[in-house]
């Protein structure tokens, strides 16, 4: 599946698959915040019971994509409201948070604690939100690593990580041979898609 550009793209997808009560609602929610941003948290939770959790593309529902496209209309020139509806969200809150980190505009890493703090749960959809296009644009390079070995360490496919084939290097190859030489000691199988980033990097292939 060809990963979404922009939020006009998702746009256009929600319109065209989304059901009519989530469209209904979503064109209300948008009025709703524009009039009074305070709104916001109250609008954003609700967009689950409104626009139901229908999978639509990208590994985004209906209520996530609702979220994303309510956040990218926005200005947030202040990031502390979206590290709020980020930092009291559910878990369905989060993901659509991070996930709406490369349609919006923000003042360069100023999202980056938001990334961070996803990469540091044990919830796939999170880390593997966190590791978007934004993630892959503003993390440190040793978080930026890290973030590649636990996504390993949880079974999460890197190609769906963004940023890997510019980012990867021979730290990284250095820190997955410990752990494919570790896999091996142990008689457990090793992943598929850590050989390609050692192959890249010779002086550590095994």
């Amino acid at each position: 599946m060809t990963a979404i550009a922009t939020a006009r793209d998702l746009e256009a997808v929600f319109l065209t698959d989304a059901p009519e009560q989530a469209l209904t609602w979503l064109a209300a929610a948008r009025e709703r915040v524009s009039r009074n941003r305070y709104e916001l948290p109250s609008v954003f939770a609700g967009a689950g019971r409104a626009c139901g959790r229908t999978p639509l593309t990208d590994g985004l529902r209906t209520d996530e994509i609702a979220r994303v496209l309510i956040l990218a209309w926005l200005s947030w020139r202040d990031p502390e409201p979206l590290m709020d509806l980020y930092r009291w969200g559910d878990a369905d809150e989060k993901h659509a948070v991070l996930s709406a980190l490369e349609h919006i505009e923000l003042d360069g890493a100023a999202a980056v604690p938001i990334v961070e703090d996803a990469l540091r749960t044990n919830d796939t959809r999170l880390i593997a939100a966190a590791l978007g296009r934004y993630g892959a644009q503003h993390l440190p390079d040793p978080a930026y690593r890290h973030a590649i070995l636990k996504c390993v360490f949880c079974g999460i496919p890197l190609d769906s990580v963004s940023g890997l084939p510019d980012r990867a290097d021979a730290e990284l190859a250095r820190m997955l041979d410990d752990f494919v030489r570790e896999r091996i000691a142990a008689g457990r199988s090793v992943p598929e898609d850590v050989w390609p980033i050692l192959a890249r990097f010779p002086s550590r292939s095994r």
